[in-house]
């Protein structure tokens, strides 16, 4: 009996993150959410993890059960109120939307702290000495501002567009890959491309367990630091570049 390939992923940082990423990316207010698409997009990135047998937390899929609830509620006919009563109807959003608003002050402040660790980290103290004048500046290094979430959208857009199918051959060889060796070979072919390569590119196999030990080998390479992802605008193309010490 074949078992199915399991990978935890610690980069996500929960549901409300992800809902966080969606509200960015395509420009919703937070106080105004469209509940249809935003359950449409979440529920997207929850099938794309499942397609690659990645163990998703129980929370996201509560906030997926959630999402479907609220929807729900927002479908049903709005009864009629009697202006004299002066009853307050609850939005169904209102809970999530104070989450949300929440988590992003949280988010924001951790940010900033986490932006004055950094600068205090190239900050050190000696004993007065005089310098001289330095002629030359250090040279700043490039980070991508790519998040996991773009990442694993353009996995599911990837495995869209060249609609990948299980195989249909009734035996199955399986085919262990040592991160390793991956992370070996994607450094090999970006470093001998300047220009960068075009994330799809990667992904030369039908092969689910390629697919995986690919994507987690690439996000082992740019939290070491040696490529680094570019996208010029929401919805391109990404890049893959190899980052020069």
């Amino acid at each position: 009996m074949s078992e199915a390939y399991q990978v935890k992923l610690e980069a996500f940082e929960g549901p409300l993150d992800l809902l966080l990423h969606l509200i960015n990316k395509y420009e919703i207010d937070i106080n105004d959410i469209p509940v249809a698409q935003i359950t449409e997009q979440y529920m997207h990135y929850i099938h794309t993890m499942q397609k690659l047998d990645l163990n998703i937390a129980s929370e996201y899929l509560v906030m997926a059960a959630t999402l479907v609830a609220i929807k729900s509620q927002m479908l049903l006919p709005k009864q009629e109120i009697d202006e004299e009563m002066d009853e307050y109807v609850e939005d169904p959003r209102e809970e999530l939307m104070h989450r949300l608003i929440e988590y992003r002050k949280y988010k924001d402040a951790a940010e900033k702290l986490k932006q004055k660790e950094e600068e205090s980290s190239h900050l050190f103290t000696r004993s007065p000495v005089i310098f001289e004048e330095l002629t030359q500046s250090p040279q700043k290094v490039v980070k991508g501002e790519l998040t996991i979430y773009d990442m694993l959208g353009a996995l599911g857009k990837m495995m869209e567009r060249k609609k990948w199918k299980e195989p249909l051959d009734t035996k199955v060889q399986r085919a262990e890959i040592p991160i390793e060796q991956r992370m070996d070979e994607v450094i090999e072919l970006v470093r001998d491309r300047r220009e960068g390569v075009y994330f799809d590119e990667l992904f030369t196999y039908q092969s689910r367990t390629h697919i995986v030990i690919t994507f987690m080998a690439l996000l082992e390479l740019m939290k070491s630091r040696k490529v680094f992802c570019e996208q010029e605008r929401h919805f391109d193309a990404l890049l893959v570049h190899y980052m020069e010490e």
